[in-house]
């Protein structure tokens, strides 16, 4: 059995030009344009828009504030640990905040886990989708974004201005 060409595409963004990775079926990488973990399109990779369509709809949407919560096939690539923080993070709300000692607690693990928490954070081979950027330091500091910290206070921002916090300390980013 051939396994089939990991497909891509560009997305001009309010962020700059994202790259969108996967199957024909399945979301994989979203990627940042600069910054850690800024990915290219492989060699092999097919350029090809059609498998992308809806993520791009959304990330359209997200970007002009008509979206809150993504709905769409994804593969992260990850180990259990990855995947269980993953989880954590798509069930932080749309404008809210929370911080890697807090991320540790709702799967289970100790404060002492607040680093492995951010490691697997940094892993986030979704970020936006599985919503990374709303991971905050202690106090609610913007630590530690792979798309760069001007990009983590620009997706909290708009999301602040669509879903104002409740918590007023986060309120003040």
């Amino acid at each position: 059995m051939r396994e089939s060409a990991t497909r891509y595409c560009h997305l001009e963004s309010p962020v700059g030009l994202l790259l969108f990775a996967g199957s024909e079926d399945a979301l994989e990488i979203l990627s940042f344009p600069n910054g850690r973990g800024a990915r290219q399109p492989m060699p092999g990779w097919v350029e090809d828009k059609a498998p992308f369509r809806l993520a791009i709809r959304q990330m359209d949407a997200y970007f002009a504030g008509e979206l809150t919560q993504f709905d769409l096939p994804l593969r992260p690539k990850g180990n259990p640990f990855q995947h269980r923080v993953w989880q954590a993070l798509r069930d932080i709300a749309h404008g809210a905040t929370a911080t890697y000692g807090e991320i540790a607690r709702i799967i289970g693990e100790p404060l002492s886990a607040s680093r492995a928490v951010g490691s697997a954070n940094g892993a986030n081979p979704l970020p936006i989708i599985i919503p990374c950027h709303r991971v905050v330091g202690a106090g609610g500091a913007l630590v530690g974004f792979g798309g760069g910290i001007e990009t983590k206070k620009f997706l909290l921002d708009l999301e602040f201005r669509v879903s104002p916090p409740k918590d007023t300390l986060f309120a003040l980013l």
